[in-house]
């Protein structure tokens, strides 16, 4: 597993980069301009590649060198956000330009992440698959919990071309990470020229579709990924207003809160990349995610006059999301062929993202109208019932047996 943790080394330095850099911007829009149509306008910005250019990231990857996908998208970022800090330097700089780099970061880390996700099962044994999913959320967690205040401390400190040079230094060690590693490649990648060379994307985007379809276990999960996504991410979302009009608060409390949930989420990472889970990785999964809707619902429980428990809940909810994420996707992981997971992967990123801006638009009235915590219950509730239900679905127990898996193209050579 050494070439893994290598390549993972660098993109451990590339994330704290790229999450100094999202925090400086969008502080820096917001300091320049004051406008929350501004702030929401770069939010759909950095939303829409993940909905519409994910799919075809995935199809494409799966044609594609891996390695050398991950080594151009880098370098496009990189290259990108170096553009921008000559435009901050010659103090030339206009939204639009923001704009501009947020779409070009987020269609590249398209290609990156299912890359990325897609090599993992090439480099780690699949015993281990749970523990390194455990620690990649464990490294989204301490990234979530450092970058902010790292972040507000340089914007202090530097101007912003010098904290978007931090970014490019950081994504140059992920790069030369990349350089210096061999990834194996699955077998559709190798006959790419002598057999599906004449294949199209939108092909290979057909057969990814017809695969997640037609494999009712996957689809299921799929699915409740999606509807988790609709009715858990409004309440989170809206939760500073929750700190205001309910708990009666203000930034202290909610940066507790957002405390709460990123603690809980390196502890639970860690857990899981010691622990491993139980042997039936599904069972980890959806007993972790029947547990974390109950944190989830306790959170719109808690009396106004009760943060505390509002602070617990959320902890608890925090500690289980990587479990349930992690051993979730590990599953996904040693159940799609290799040279189907970057179809899979963006397949299921784009659907759950879709479902963001349905969710945040049906929030906004009904949190006016019956407050925020009806979404904690409707999430929290959806959630638990979703983790626990599954234990008596045959499909998705049955899942890591890998019953009623669809042919693919590589089957059918």
């Amino acid at each position: 597993m050494t070439p893994f943790f290598v390549i993972w080394t660098g993109q451990a330095f590339s994330l704290l980069g790229s999450r100094l850099v999202q925090f400086a911007l969008v502080w820096w829009l917001t300091e320049t301009t004051g406008s929350a149509t501004v702030l929401a306008l770069a939010t759909m910005v950095a939303l829409l590649p993940q909905v519409f250019v994910s799919p075809f990231a995935g199809a494409l990857v799966d044609r594609w060198n891996r390695r050398m996908v991950m080594i151009v998208a880098d370098s496009v970022i990189a290259l990108a956000t170096v553009v921008l800090a000559v435009l901050y330097a010659l103090n030339a700089v206009q939204v639009w330009h923001i704009y501009a780099l947020m779409l070009i970061r987020s269609a590249g880390g398209a290609f990156h992440w299912a890359a990325m996700q897609a090599s993992t099962t090439m480099l780690v044994p699949e015993k281990h698959l749970s523990r390194v999913a455990g620690l990649n959320q464990t490294l989204h967690g301490v990234a979530g919990i450092v970058a902010p205040p790292l972040g507000a401390v340089l914007f202090e400190l530097l101007p912003m071309q010098g904290i978007l040079a931090i970014d490019v230094g950081t994504a140059a060690l992920a790069i030369a990470a990349l350089f210096f590693t061999h990834i194996p490649q699955p077998k559709r990648i190798e006959q790419a020229e002598t057999v599906q060379g004449q294949t199209s994307v939108v092909a290979d985007l057909r057969e990814g579709l017809r695969f997640v379809w037609g494999w009712p276990g996957l689809r299921m999960i799929v699915a409740m990924a999606t509807l988790i996504n609709l009715l858990v991410n409004p309440g989170f979302s809206l939760l500073p207003i929750m700190v205001t009009d309910h708990f009666g608060g203000g930034a202290l409390q909610l940066a507790w809160l957002q405390s709460a949930w990123g603690i809980g989420m390196v502890s639970g990472g860690l857990a899981l990349g010691v622990w491993g889970g139980f042997k039936r990785r599904v069972a980890t999964g959806l007993f972790a995610l029947a547990l974390q809707g109950f944190g989830i619902m306790a959170v719109g429980l808690a009396p106004a006059s009760a943060l505390i428990l509002a602070l617990g809940a959320l902890f608890f909810a925090g500690f289980m999301n990587p479990i349930v994420n992690g051993s979730l996707f590990a599953v996904l992981q040693a159940v799609v062929p290799p040279d189907m997971q970057g179809r899979v992967f963006t397949l299921a990123l784009s659907g759950s993202a879709a479902m963001s801006p349905l969710g945040m638009a049906i929030a906004g009235p009904v949190a006016d109208a019956l407050g925020v915590q009806v979404w904690f219950w409707i999430g929290g509730i959806a959630t638990l019932v979703m983790g626990a239900g599954s234990f008596f679905v045959p499909a998705i127990m049955r899942i890591e047996d890998k019953v009623s898996v669809p042919a693919t193209s590589a089957d059918e050579q």
